[in-house]
């Protein structure tokens, strides 16, 4: 990993052994009780995924990130180190006040949580009540809200702005929303976008007005 302070990666060590936990605790539960516990979990995007986000923020400059689900905050922890290296602001959106509380307490450790602005609630409120753009969004949250999510998010997308999606690919029982999300973006004409094999599989989208050079 590529955290640019130590404090980052000793708390990323964290989140992998407690992964490794619950991977381990999930292959003994009773057919159906994962769905029944999955918020315990951390359901990570990954350190494929998360190492991209990183270089894509810094690579990118944006002055505001968008995280929609912060969930324990692993992919939080990359973002708030890219934030802190290029002079962003992260916020971040969840609407489960202990899982957010796990995920400050995480980037306090790491050094990161002056990076970061913590906001709990529904992502649609929230998204609705800012008025700035943002340069770099991450959606990562419950598949059902994709759609509403990407049509909030859509018009406070900067120019060049760039939204990452998770779970493209995976899980199977998402692939409907998926269907519906991925024909949504394809149908603005100021969009492109291209399906990336990483983790879970991530779509990344970019805006572009009319006279930019394509992809």
């Amino acid at each position: 990993m590529y955290f640019t302070n130590p404090k980052a990666a000793e708390v990323f060590a964290e989140y992998l052994a407690r992964h490794e936990q619950e991977r381990a605790l999930t292959r003994d539960l009773p057919r159906g009780q994962f769905g029944e516990r999955r918020d315990e979990f951390l359901l990570p995007v990954g350190a494929d995924v998360g190492n991209f986000l990183r270089a894509l923020a810094i690579g990118r400059k944006p002055e505001r990130i968008l995280e929609l689900g912060t969930s324990y905050g692993y992919s939080t922890l990359f973002l708030a180190d890219a934030a802190k290296a290029c002079g962003a602001k992260l916020v971040t959106v969840d609407v489960d006040a202990a899982k957010q509380d796990y995920a400050r307490r995480m980037l306090e450790r790491a050094g990161l949580a002056e990076a970061v602005e913590f906001r709990c609630g529904d992502a649609l409120d929230i998204v609705a009540a800012d008025e700035s753009e943002f340069g770099l969004v991450l959606l990562d949250i419950w598949k059902n809200l994709y759609l509403p999510c990407f049509e909030a998010v859509y018009p406070k997308l900067a120019e060049e702005g760039l939204i990452v999606s998770d779970n493209m690919i995976m899980p199977e029982s998402a692939r409907e929303a998926v269907r519906a999300y991925r024909e949504a973006v394809r149908a603005k004409v100021d969009l492109q976008t291209v399906l990336l094999p990483l983790g879970s599989g991530i779509e990344l989208t970019i805006k572009w007005s009319e006279g930019n050079p394509k992809l």
